[in-house]
């Protein structure tokens, strides 16, 4: 059963195991949130990571998934000092819960495994 609420988001501090995903790196808690209703946002992620220019020369990026009201929801991309480098918006999305995603060295995590 999906936990689009993410009950479990919290017991992951680092990784045990790194998936291979799109060509990049995904931790344990980034599959447990694509596992559970969420992989939409990963696949868009890797797909903006790797073809954004704004995005994909950075060495380090933050992913911001903010629910916005009437079930819409933007992704805000960063760079590490909170410039905004890119933002794509949904319209619709069965999203229950905010989630932060680190991407540093070809790695995208959760923000509690950085």
């Amino acid at each position: 059963m999906t936990d689009l609420e993410l009950k479990d988001l919290n017991h992951f501090r680092g990784t045990e195991q790194y998936y291979n995903y799109m060509g990049l790196k995904l931790t344990d808690g980034v599959h447990y949130i694509m596992e559970n209703g969420y992989s939409w946002l990963v696949s868009d992620a890797a797909v903006i990571l790797k073809m954004r220019p704004e995005v994909r020369n950075q060495s380090f990026v933050a992913i911001h998934l903010k629910l916005l009201p009437e079930s819409r929801a933007k992704v805000i991309y960063e760079d590490g000092d909170n410039k905004v480098l890119y933002e794509q918006y949904y319209e619709l999305t069965d999203a229950k819960r905010e989630i932060k995603l680190f991407f540093v060295e070809n790695v995208l995590m959760l923000r509690s495994e950085y």
